[in-house]
């Protein structure tokens, strides 16, 4: 079960002999809301960028190089799945757009053996002052980044 509010869209990859297209979000999806900013995030194997939490802003992540590891932690006292964790594995393999909406505590890990590259494309641009940001080895939030052997 996903958390309330996050949303999972297939994307198209388009190869061809000269490599390939990611297509990413269009102004004419139904999940699209609007434009604020796009930038590029790495990460390198085993790095953890996180966690953070957006007030305002509506995240839109796909991973264009590499694989990460984006967990998303809901402490909203208002949610249907307040108190759950949700571990998504987005990359080559896994090729989708994960729509967060504010108020999801979030963070990512770098996988595999090479650096990461993950797009978001955000409603708003950056606004310091509706982030929040927090350890991601704080107690607050049940998670345990490490490997996990299974």
């Amino acid at each position: 079960m996903g958390i309330e509010g996050v949303q999972i869209h297939p994307l198209e990859r388009i190869p061809d002999e000269r490599g390939t297209i990611l297509k990413m979000l269009r102004s004419d999806a139904p999940h699209f809301q609007k434009f604020g900013e796009i930038y590029f995030s790495t990460v390198y194997p085993g790095a953890i960028k996180g966690w953070h939490l957006h007030t305002k802003i509506t995240l839109n992540y796909a991973v264009i190089l590499g694989t990460i590891k984006l967990v998303l932690y809901d402490d909203r006292e208002t949610s249907k799945t307040q108190g759950e964790v949700q571990e998504l594995f987005l990359g080559e393999d896994n090729y989708c757009l994960v729509t967060i909406p504010p108020l999801i505590w979030n963070g990512f890990k770098g996988i595999g053996t090479t650096k990461a590259m993950v797009a978001n494309c955000a409603t708003i641009p950056h606004d310091p002052e509706e982030i929040q940001r927090c350890n991601p080895f704080t107690a607050s939030i049940p998670y345990d980044w490490s490997l996990k052997h299974h």
